[in-house]
């Protein structure tokens, strides 16, 4: 049957008994109606379930589950009771075994159907012994309903904020916060941020988002409270009601946000208590983070993905490393250890200081950082005669821009370790690599994200 006949057939609000033959790269299951497919949300492989049809478009439809008439022996409860309504983690119906191999699955299609690999093989994804309460940092908007303060994640696909108490994912301390401001927010009526009403008028004084951040191994936190004004009402008793009751409190901080934009944090950030940053560590080494530092966020999993790439790199103490989109230098760092010298280049001025004020604190000093994009820095460094014998990636979700790969193919390090936060951008960059004379040695799903569809990967690729 012809594409263009199918959603003649298939009709919006009929209801079918369909098999799930598949899952999509969000998770959600995939059936087929004498060849549409249908994806369905929260259904699993090997179930046959009863669905209604919520949307039908020329190519493919949408479904959402009536009955689960013969449910996967890798479905299990969700653990929280807002995972229906609540668009912070979309796998919690799978178990976490099943989560694992899903990820790795996802990895697998991406480099097959993307990338062009037949027949590559992509190791079992490394996961946590215990994949609840990892996250170090939640940021969270605030609204008002009925006069009620709400703080919560958005439901999905809005801006509708589903009220929470507790989330499942997050450390306690971030629960523990989300009580206080709402007390605070109706003790002392304080007002919240409405994107549907931006006149200057409307934004002053408004609270927009909280953020909590965490050190695992300090235990010190911090809390941040985004505000759409200079001003912010009551304050002493906001600060008053954190230190009493939030162990390793350590840094209150008001970050101000004036722009009428979804982004969240303004660049402009004032400490109302404490310092103006709290220290983790990964590893052996400590970071100083603030308001607007990137972190990981799963302290848990990234000393076994910086592990993983390390152990990749294959370092013998010779060896001259590039670390391309080297944020505040965690990699860097970690791949001093055992490197000659290591050049880390990053296009934020602050995150480029940090990672100086980072290495200097660490005592490292076979490190050095650059200013600017990877994709002109780097082959800048070709034209003076700078070669690296390993070269370690870990782009944003675009993957590496063409010029940086060009000069990977120039340079030509015996070594590139891929760190990646997105399969399909990871599987293209990788076959135009392999066109430059580079053969996949290792791939190495790691699971930064439990309960979410997220996957990091650590490839290892070769010269030839």
């Amino acid at each position: 049957m012809k594409a263009k006949e199918w959603n003649l057939l298939i009709e919006k609000n009929s209801e079918h008994i369909l098999y799930i033959e598949g899952e999509g790269y969000e998770g959600e299951g995939i059936a087929r109606i004498d060849g549409y497919p249908i994806f369905v949300k929260g259904a699993l492989t090997g179930e046959k379930v009863a669905i209604k049809i919520i949307k039908a478009n020329k190519n493919y439809g949408y479904g959402k589950i009536l009955e689960i008439l013969e449910p996967s022996q890798s479905r299990v409860t969700p653990s929280c009771e807002l995972y229906k309504k609540c668009g912070g983690c979309n796998l919690q119906h799978m178990s976490y075994e099943k989560q694992l191999k899903f990820k790795k699955s996802r990895v697998e299609d991406c480099l097959k159907k993307i990338g062009g690999f037949k027949n590559i093989k992509v190791e079992d994804t490394l996961g946590m012994v215990e994949p609840h309460r990892y996250r170090n940092k939640v940021m969270l908007p605030i609204g008002k309903e009925e006069g009620k303060s709400v703080v919560g994640f958005y439901a999905p696909r809005s801006h509708n904020i589903i009220d929470m108490d507790t989330c499942l994912i997050q450390h306690e301390e971030g629960d523990k916060v989300v009580e206080i401001i709402k007390y605070w927010m109706d003790t002392y009526n304080i007002k919240a941020y409405d994107e549907n009403n931006t006149s200057r008028e409307a934004m002053k004084d408004r609270v927009r988002h909280v953020m909590v951040r965490k050190g695992y191994k300090t235990g010190e936190v911090m809390v941040v409270i985004v505000t759409s004004s200079k001003h912010l009402p009551h304050k002493e008793e906001l600060i008053a009601l954190l230190t009493k009751n939030i162990e390793g409190i350590k840094s209150i901080i008001q970050n101000i946000n004036e722009k009428a934009t979804n982004v969240v944090l303004g660049l402009k950030s004032i400490t109302l208590w404490g310092s103006d940053t709290i220290k983790d560590y990964i590893g052996e080494f400590h970071f100083n983070i603030s308001p607007l530092s990137f972190f990981q966020v799963n302290p848990f999993q990234t000393e076994v993905l910086y592990g993983k790439a390390l152990e990749f790199a294959g370092l013998t103490g010779e060896e001259v490393v590039f670390d391309a989109y080297c944020g505040t230098g965690t990699i860097s760092l970690f791949l001093s250890q055992k490197a000659k010298k290591v050049y880390g280049v990053e296009i934020v001025p602050e995150a480029i200081e940090d990672a100086k004020i980072n290495a200097m604190e660490n005592k490292v000093n076979n490190v050095e950082f650059l200013v600017g994009e990877a994709e002109k820095v780097i082959p800048q460094m070709v034209d003076q005669n700078i070669y690296a014998d390993v070269m370690v990636v870990d782009p944003p979700r675009k993957g590496c821009g063409r010029e940086l790969l060009d000069s990977i193919g120039i340079m030509k390090p015996k070594t590139l370790v891929y760190v990646s936060c997105d399969p399909s951008t990871l599987a293209r960059d990788m076959a135009i690599l392999v066109g430059k004379g580079y053969e996949v040695e290792k791939v190495q799903p790691v699971d930064m994200f439990p309960f979410s569809s997220h996957v990091e990967t650590v490839v290892k690729l070769i010269k030839r």
